[in-house]
């Protein structure tokens, strides 16, 4: 059986961990099968959207503890570890279609780090989120990288130095994830979100998403002189182009992705 699957929908790619005997733990080996399938969706044209998400009882209970305790205390294997999870959650950054992590169950440590690395996040109301390291002697150092971007410093360490679980109305209004809905709801509003991005050019879509993180850490006169770049030639674009016709001729754009 497969770990992680990449399954299609139309213009939506789902990528599935698919370890739920094993809590959806992110093993070497599975990190490694991520970063394949997310290879996979970005050469796919016909995936405009990707949604991340867990068969079983949660969506991912973080790095396989096995994996970094007794005959494994060996420093560059430990190294080899946490190298490909960064990996993994850089790809995200770079990958050309937007990705939603579709959340249920408990997403926690390197679980909860994928969640943050994502640009978008839907959890069931049920669904509860922790960088728990520091209970057995662990700081969730890489976690903490994409989590304190996303909801700042204060709740950052607060959950770092607690390790307590948020619940999805906290993690919403901490900023982890953009929408909470009823458990029976979340696949189909999950669904109809990617779908509704779906809609627009994929060109564009990219385009965006690489400016945004290229431009996050600039100070505000170079982000708006990068920013003012960016969309100039934006401009240029074919869809742009149609979109902007379309809007004029009060018609629906027809986008060819360039």
């Amino acid at each position: 059986m497969e770990s992680v699957l990449l399954e299609k929908e139309g213009p939506i790619g789902w990528l599935v961990l698919n370890r739920p005997e094993k809590r959806n733990a992110l093993s070497l080996d599975v990190m490694n099968e991520v970063l394949e399938r997310l290879d996979q969706a970005a050469r796919d044209e016909t995936i405009r959207v990707l949604v991340i998400c867990g068969n079983g009882p949660m969506f991912s209970a973080g790095h396989d503890i096995k994996e970094m305790c007794g005959d494994h205390q060996d420093l560059h294997q430990l190294r080899a570890i946490f190298t490909t999870c960064n990996r993994m959650m850089q790809r995200l950054h770079q990958l050309p279609q937007p990705v939603i992590a579709q959340v249920h169950g408990i997403a926690t440590a390197a679980g909860c780090q994928l969640v943050a690395a994502c640009d978008l996040a839907i959890a069931e109301e049920g669904a509860r989120f922790a960088t728990p390291g520091v209970k057995i002697g662990l700081f969730c150092t890489t976690p903490m990288v994409p989590l304190v971007r996303l909801v700042g410093r204060r709740r950052a360490m607060e959950m770092l130095l607690t390790g307590r679980f948020i619940s999805s109305q906290e993690a919403l209004q901490f900023g982890l994830v953009n929408r909470v809905v009823s458990a029976d709801q979340l696949t189909a509003a999950t669904r109809q979100w990617a779908l509704e991005i779906a809609e627009f050019s994929r060109f564009t879509l990219a385009l965006g998403k690489q400016a945004f993180y290229e431009q996050i850490d600039l100070a505000e006169p170079e982000a708006y002189n990068f920013a003012k770049e960016v969309i100039a030639m934006n401009c240029l674009a074919d869809d742009a182009q149609e979109g902007m016709k379309a809007f004029l001729e009060k018609r629906k754009p027809v986008f060819r992705g360039r």
